[in-house]
């Protein structure tokens, strides 16, 4: 294992958990002193709103880090998300995690995010761009493709850098994250796809004149001790055809330590479980707490 990254492990709710459960559920991590909860883009389902949660959570809770895992960013005016993103690190300072991917999951959710025909990729980049010099300048003039500002601030306080993590792992998706982004949160991949895909970051980053931060490459993962989760067998078809689901859902949580291991070996530190369908929620708690969160004692 390597012992020079800082590992850190972040949960995410139930796929089917109603929206009222959803306080609850923030409360019992913020009591077992998990690091962070986590938030996927998910309309056509039971999920709450991921900056809407984001808010909640942060609101009633003192230490939890809260990040989107992922939320989709074209087809989103990139000034509101810029002032969504510093209105709460001003209310919640050094708690906000934000991790943008370039379209939604569900198919049938993409027409959501409208952007021109064939041009979500670039208005991925020129968003991520416009956000970055709202969230660092006071003053903020920008004449692009798609969006245009002339001395605009958001006029909040700057806060301190907030760091723009991406998901994806497709080749475009990898050079996107070395160029623009402080950090990837991957999904659907082996730990052998994992490294393969950190040092094709590393290396884009270096082409870039840029460099990220060792402990910012992490991954979502869900543990499934009860069965496999048909939330996600569809998507495990499509996203990782051909590879075995047990190398990407483990069955127990002893394999989900096995398997976070193997991802730290890779260069990974950052982790996000989910639970499954049926463990009861407080269950999935204490077992995270038990087995998983003694990975971060081990780390500096």
């Amino acid at each position: 294992m390597a012992e020079d990254l800082k590992i850190r492990l972040g949960a995410g709710t139930p796929t089917g958990a109603a929206i009222a459960d959803f306080g609850a559920h923030v409360d019992l991590l913020e009591r077992a002193g998990i690091d962070s909860l986590w938030l996927p883009e998910a309309v056509y389902s039971p999920r709450v709103d991921p900056v809407v949660g984001m808010t909640h959570a942060l609101a009633r809770t003192e230490r939890l880090k809260v990040g989107t895992g992922v939320m989709v960013l074209p087809g989103r005016d990139p000034v509101l998300v810029a002032k969504q993103l510093a209105s709460l690190a001003a209310l919640a300072p050094k708690r906000v995690l934000p991790v943008f991917g370039l379209k939604p999951a569900r198919e049938q959710e993409v027409r959501l995010f409208p952007v021109p025909e064939g041009r979500r990729a670039a208005v991925f980049d020129e968003s991520l761009r416009l956000i970055r010099l709202l969230l660092e300048q006071d003053d903020v003039t920008f004449e692009g493709e798609f969006f245009q500002v002339e001395n605009v601030s958001l006029g909040t306080a700057r806060p301190k850098r907030l760091d723009l993590w991406l998901g994806g792992k497709a080749p475009g998706a990898l050079r996107r994250v070395g160029r623009l982004a402080d950090g990837w949160l991957a999904s659907f991949i082996t730990p052998e796809q994992a490294r393969a895909g950190r040092e094709a970051i590393q290396e884009a980053a270096s082409e870039a004149g840029r460099e990220i931060e060792a402990d910012h490459f992490g991954i979502s993962l869900v543990v499934s001790p009860d069965g496999f989760p048909r939330e996600f067998a569809a998507s495990i078809r499509r996203q990782a055809a051909g590879i075995d689901p047990a190398r990407l859902v483990p069955g127990s949580w002893e394999a989900a330590r096995g398997l976070i291991e193997e991802y730290i070996d890779a260069g990974l530190s950052k982790f996000v479980v989910y639970p499954g369908e049926t463990e009861p929620y407080e269950r999935f708690v204490d077992r995270f707490t038990e087995v998983l969160s003694p990975l971060e004692k081990l780390s500096p």
